[in-house]
């Protein structure tokens, strides 16, 4: 009997309409585009505007999208993870409201949250599935809704972060496609340096926590950023040497969108020139768990079957990790 693999079957994608750019910032902070585009990369992002409009109406049409392109419907799904920093509400869970809203009766989910890692983490999790046999058609779906938890008076994060929303089927293959490799990590000891304060069993909400500004995401910029820039690229050079692999092996590296600066050290870590490299951090910025899916979306008619895939992603907890993956279709 043939290995099962995990294969990505299909992609697809959704940011909201409006478009949030680094001068209308200037006028929120004390900031400019130069400032944000030279540190950054970004140029603007997605805001979801609209009263009661959460994480899981971006997912909607989103996937609603992916099962037209696949030819599918929702009740063939068997299993839904939605990997989310900011879900609808703290329970239940993103994945069964989601489920809910597209009719997929059939399918039982739950949430995953690694923060910016998450949708790496949840292709590997579903990948599980897959693999045991266990089910035949997994979900996995990245998206946030940053907006809802950023400061707009603090520079350090109101210019990163965007909303937006991206998701990929997996179903079994035994062509040799799909997920080969992961590696995933964690670290608890930079909790602090990545995170949202209050809201939590340790500082549930209260008018001090709402007065004092602590249900907003906060983050030590340069601390962040040196140890991210070391471990995507470590972690992405790991998923290349175990399978003895050189840049030249790789057809596109998909990274976690944070910042252009940390994109290009993984690159050069793994020997890859700019044009092997995703990007589209300029026009969406950093929308957490969103970002890999989006950028899959927005290459899937540049991708070749058999194509060698390393997705990469670091984000608060600490957690990082990559992937090896191989083209389907």
């Amino acid at each position: 009997m043939s290995k099962i693999t995990a294969a990505i079957t299909a992609v697809n994608g959704y940011v909201p309409d409006y478009v949030l750019t680094n001068h209308e910032l200037e006028t929120m902070v004390d900031t400019n585009d130069e400032w944000i585009t030279t540190r950054t990369g970004i140029k603007e992002r997605r805001i979801l505007k609209g009263e009661g409009l959460a994480t899981s109406d971006m997912a909607v049409p989103a996937v609603e999208g992916l099962l037209k392109k696949r030819g599918i419907t929702a009740e063939e799904i068997d299993l839904i993870i939605f990997c989310t920093t900011t879900p609808d509400m703290p329970f239940p869970a993103t994945a069964n409201v989601l489920a809910h809203k597209i009719g997929a009766k059939n399918a039982w989910g739950y949430d995953l949250q690694a923060a910016c890692s998450g949708f790496i983490f949840g292709l590997t999790t579903g990948a599980q599935f897959i693999e045991t046999g266990k089910h035949k058609k997994v979900l996995v779906v990245g998206g946030d809704k940053m907006s809802s938890i950023i400061n707009y008076e603090d520079r350090a994060t109101c210019i990163i972060f965007g909303d937006g929303c991206g998701c990929a089927l997996l179903e079994p293959n035994t062509e040799g496609y799909g997920i080969l490799d992961t590696v995933m990590k964690s670290d608890g000891a930079g909790a602090q340096l990545l995170f949202q304060k209050a809201g939590g069993s340790m500082h549930p909400a209260s008018h001090a926590t709402v007065d004092a500004k602590e249900h907003f995401a906060y983050q030590e910029g340069q601390a962040v950023f040196k140890f991210a820039v070391t471990n995507m690229a470590d972690v992405a050079a790991e998923v290349l040497e175990r399978n003895n692999l050189v840049g030249d092996d790789i057809a596109w590296l998909v990274p976690h969108q944070a910042n252009k600066r940390i994109i290009d050290a993984t690159a050069n870590r793994i020997g890859l020139t700019p044009e092997k490299v995703i990007v589209n951090i300029e026009r969406y910025g950093n929308t957490t768990n969103g970002t890999i899916p989006l950028c899959l979306w927005e290459w899937e008619s540049k991708f070749k079957k058999g194509d060698n895939l390393i997705l990469a992603a670091f984000g608060g907890g600490f957690t990082w990790g990559s992937i090896y993956l191989k083209w389907a279709y």
